[in-house]
């Protein structure tokens, strides 16, 4: 907000091929989203195995906001051991889902429209680990506005990457080096909208859960993330928490 006041594939078989793929996809992306540095390595090092296993040997379908089924578990298994904000493994894709796809299609530099499609799913084998700009011992925010993620960020790795909407050309966001200086466990009414549990960072600037996240900057110039995804944030960031704003 502007500032306010305060692949060779063997044909044999396909049936009995589409379902070892699925069990073991089902058994690579068994790892939720880690909280140390150390699973942050290991869901990496997972991602050829993932591949190797999986992706280049079974034809996977299409997914969108409202599918359901082992496939949308077996896609939230595998964003979720990749470090995205996805939610529960629950096999609905509902928003949750659909803004962890977004926020793994910008990192990967993929259209943006939240369908798991052929390219994603293949990116999804083959991934972008993004890194952090800042080392900090403790947890660390930072939103990339050329990427419109949010990355938290703990001992120099990222551990979760949430879908986020920042500035719009008019109202961009402030870049630079910051703390959380103060945060409201509720809405917060400003002049040019509501403001769902934001962490103000610069003057009036916060990062914030919002109804609306599309896929471009859209803000007044706050970092505006999923609802869910700041309910689930809230409880592990906090006053003086660093907060690093870049292109």
């Amino acid at each position: 907000m502007v500032p306010v006041s305060p692949h060779t594939i063997h044909q044999r078989r396909p049936g009995a091929r589409t379902a070892l793929g699925l069990a073991a996809l089902t058994a690579a992306t068994s790892l939720l989203v880690p909280a140390t540095p150390a699973a942050a390595g290991s869901a990496a090092a997972a991602s050829t195995s993932f591949a190797a296993q999986t992706l280049a040997t079974t034809a996977q379908p299409v997914l969108r906001q409202g599918s359901r089924g082992t496939a949308v578990v077996n896609l939230q298994r595998r964003l979720a051991a990749l470090h995205y904000d996805v939610g529960s493994a629950d096999g609905i894709f509902g928003p949750s889902t659909h803004h962890a796809v977004v926020a793994f299609q910008k990192v990967n530099s993929l259209t943006r429209d939240g369908i798991v499609g052929p390219r994603t799913w293949a990116a999804l084998g083959h991934p972008v680990v993004p890194k952090p700009k800042y080392t900090h011992s403790g947890y660390s925010l930072e939103a990339n506005l050329t990427r419109q993620v949010l990355y938290l960020a703990r001992g120099g790795s990222v551990v979760r990457i949430l879908d986020a909407s920042s500035g719009k050309s008019s109202t961009p966001t402030p870049t630079g080096n910051y703390t959380i200086q103060r945060r409201i466990d509720g809405w917060r009414q400003s002049d040019l909208g509501l403001l769902w549990r934001p962490n103000y960072f610069y003057r009036g600037y916060a990062v914030h859960g919002a109804t609306s996240v599309p896929n471009y900057p859209a803000s007044h110039g706050c970092v505006r993330v999923p609802i869910p995804a700041m309910n689930r944030l809230w409880s592990v960031i906090g006053v003086g928490v660093p907060v690093h704003v870049y292109r």
